[in-house]
């Protein structure tokens, strides 16, 4: 009876922590996700404000969107009667648990932690610590 409850022990502790490794991933494998919509939903926005005729005056802020909310509300591209969308909702950070993201302008210094605003050039994770890689998640 001793034994088996000795070789279960061993065999809890050997796999608690690598379903705790396995959610980990997990999250950094959505944070990844999210990052690369964010990043392309930006992208996309540019794209399509820079899309003026050439007599129009030039977009505000180099084209990037004022914030994250512009990326759901979307942008009128010329010759279209609707906007266009970009995101249909701001995803969630799987680690904070929030659609809340670091932001990062043009002007910014890319090694500041603050955002100075105007525009969203980047976006970058508000969650502590750091990733598997050994690289903080505010720097993905």
């Amino acid at each position: 009876m001793a034994l088996t409850a000795t070789v279960l022990a061993v065999f809890a502790a050997g796999i608690l922590p690598l379903a705790m490794n396995k959610v980990r991933r997990d999250r950094e494998l959505q944070l990844r996700r999210a990052l690369l919509e964010l990043r392309a939903a930006i992208d996309g926005y540019r794209a399509a404000a820079l899309q003026n005729p050439a007599k129009g005056p030039p977009p505000a802020n180099d084209g990037y969107p004022a914030s994250l909310e512009a990326l759901v509300e979307g942008v009128t591209v010329p010759g279209k009667d609707k906007k266009v969308r970009f995101l249909r909702r701001i995803p969630t950070d799987p680690f904070t648990g929030r659609a809340e993201w670091g932001l990062r302008s043009m002007a910014d210094d890319p090694k500041s932690a603050t955002w100075s605003g105007g525009d969203v050039f980047d976006v970058h994770s508000l969650a502590p610590g750091e990733g598997s890689n050994g690289i903080a998640y505010r720097q993905w």
